[in-house]
């Protein structure tokens, strides 16, 4: 066992939590431009990618409970970018689904991952790499949660 002194600037969870700070910083201004958050941003990405999805198909994307989900889907409702509604064949599940306002929104919001490619001065091949470590990384820290 290590006898040295653990240094945060050592720490790989350091670097990843403070890059992640980092992209808020820099996303910040863009989706105040939109007035949306980035966990509202989020929702509307997937959404994007297909609406009338579930509550909990939602959740799943994100790495997201109901309890946080509802919240943001109650203030996105409440500015008339989305609905909610019972699922006609089993009615303990929500449905999600973009009004036009939502669908509109999305012209807008096509230059953030531009501005975002640029930011981060990575070409597209390494910004892919580095996307899919983490990814790895998550997966294999998700596998081995239990283990402690």
């Amino acid at each position: 066992m290590s006898t040295e002194p653990i240094r945060l600037d050592s720490m790989l969870c350091f670097a990843i939590y403070a890059t992640g700070h980092a992209f808020t910083r820099f996303y910040k201004p863009r989706l105040d431009a939109l007035s949306l958050t980035y966990p509202q941003y989020l929702v509307l990405i997937v959404l994007w990618e297909g609406d009338d999805i579930t509550v909990n198909t939602l959740g799943s994307r994100l790495f997201l409970d109901s309890g946080t989900i509802t919240p943001l889907l109650k203030r996105l409702e409440a500015r008339g970018l989305v609905k909610r509604r019972r699922d006609e064949d089993d009615e303990r599940q929500v449905r999600i689904l973009l009004t036009p306002e939502g669908r509109a929104l999305r012209e807008k919001a096509m230059s953030i991952p531009l501005s975002v490619a640029t930011g981060t001065g990575l070409t597209r091949e390494t910004a892919d790499r580095l996307r899919a470590e983490l990814l790895n990384l998550r997966d294999r820290l998700d596998a081995s949660a239990g283990d402690a």
